[in-house]
């Protein structure tokens, strides 16, 4: 038997579950880790390297959900990704050589630019939720 709740009741969009009660902000202002959590990537694609190299950069898994939504934004994760200004590769490095400071094949290897795009965000904003909220105020990190 259905209530008038439940026959109201649409899911706009996938569930995301809470893993803490605090009341601190679900953006991870200020680069805190954020209180949504998303489950981890298919293996075997890049979001699935990325994911696991997070503890690498000293990031805990609840900043996946903003490095996810991060380089969705910037280059839908296509390793080949390039825009009008130049910027290249997952993390659209501005240029693109830049990446070649993680290894020589930057422009084809997506693992050498996630490693190089995680390097990036841990030394200018301190966590994929940082960088995704100076995303999100700017248009670009």
């Amino acid at each position: 038997m259905q209530t008038a709740a439940t026959e109201a009741f649409t899911v706009t969009s996938k569930p995301k579950i809470s893993s803490s009660t605090s009341q601190s902000s679900p953006s991870g202002g200020s680069g805190a880790a954020p209180l949504v959590n998303e489950p981890a990537p298919d293996p075997g694609t890049a979001q699935s390297i990325a994911y696991g190299l997070l503890g690498s950069y000293g990031f805990a898994k609840s900043q996946w959900g903003c490095l996810d939504d991060l380089w969705e934004a910037e280059s839908g994760w296509v390793y080949n990704a390039e825009n009008a200004s130049g910027a290249y590769g997952i993390p659209q490095a501005l240029p693109g050589s830049k990446m070649a400071s993680a290894g020589p094949d930057w422009e084809t290897d997506p693992t050498t630019q996630i490693k190089w795009g995680l390097g990036y965000i841990q030394s200018v904003y301190g966590t994929p939720c940082g960088a995704w909220d100076h995303e999100e105020a700017d248009g670009w990190y």
